[in-house]
């Protein structure tokens, strides 16, 4: 990144952390292979909508695979390398691989908030123009645990009880995939409030 992205970068405060799996690409049982990487539809004009509406992003992907000894921490990154390269190369500012297969408080691990509170207190963040956006209640809890917007896309896997529940209590927008909310979120000057 050059000198200018780099300070133009810093002013940023509002940010979009995104799930990979049923995100960004196609999810299947662990996925651990960049062949197998498969991009979901609209996903790449998804972010190039987010860069020109001036979003920092961070990518934030539960894989407990490498805690129970499935696949490695450097399989899940170059399968994170190859849906960065199938979007076209854009610029995440930081990414969070999570992976232990149960969660506490003190681990990455979604619905854990702790690294939407570290970026935002890293890079001064307006958590009111900050959303986590994902396809599992988990997600969304995250980005409820944080302070900052849920958006859930309609995922591969059919909603748990538990899910339709959150959506009708805490009010999550819930969009068809990541272009939908990207194309809705441009249409108008600010989302509603969740």
């Amino acid at each position: 990144m050059d000198h200018f992205s780099q300070n133009v970068q810093k002013s940023i405060k509002k940010a979009i952390f995104l799930d990979r799996d049923g995100t960004l690409n196609v999810d299947y049982y662990y996925v651990s292979e960049p062949n197998k990487i498969y991009p979901i539809d609209g996903a790449k004009e998804a972010i190039e909508i987010f860069i020109h509406q001036k979003f920092r992003l961070f990518l934030f992907t539960n894989q407990p695979g490498i805690e129970q000894k499935i696949y490695t921490k450097e399989d899940v990154e170059a399968c994170n390398q190859r849906i960065i390269e199938l979007l076209g190369n854009p610029y995440f500012t930081e990414i969070c691989i999570a992976p232990e297969a149960t969660y506490a408080p003190e681990h990455y691990r979604k619905p854990s908030p702790r690294f939407i509170n570290e970026m935002v207190e890293k890079y001064r963040l307006n958590r009111n123009e900050c959303y986590m956006v994902g396809d599992k209640e988990t997600d969304a809890f995250a980005g409820l645990n944080a302070g900052i917007h849920s958006i859930l896309l309609e995922s591969q896997y059919p909603q748990s009880s538990q899910c339709k529940q959150l959506i009708q209590e805490k009010k999550i927008l819930v969009f068809k995939n990541l272009l939908n909310f990207a194309q809705k979120y441009t249409a108008h000057a600010h989302m509603p409030h969740t």
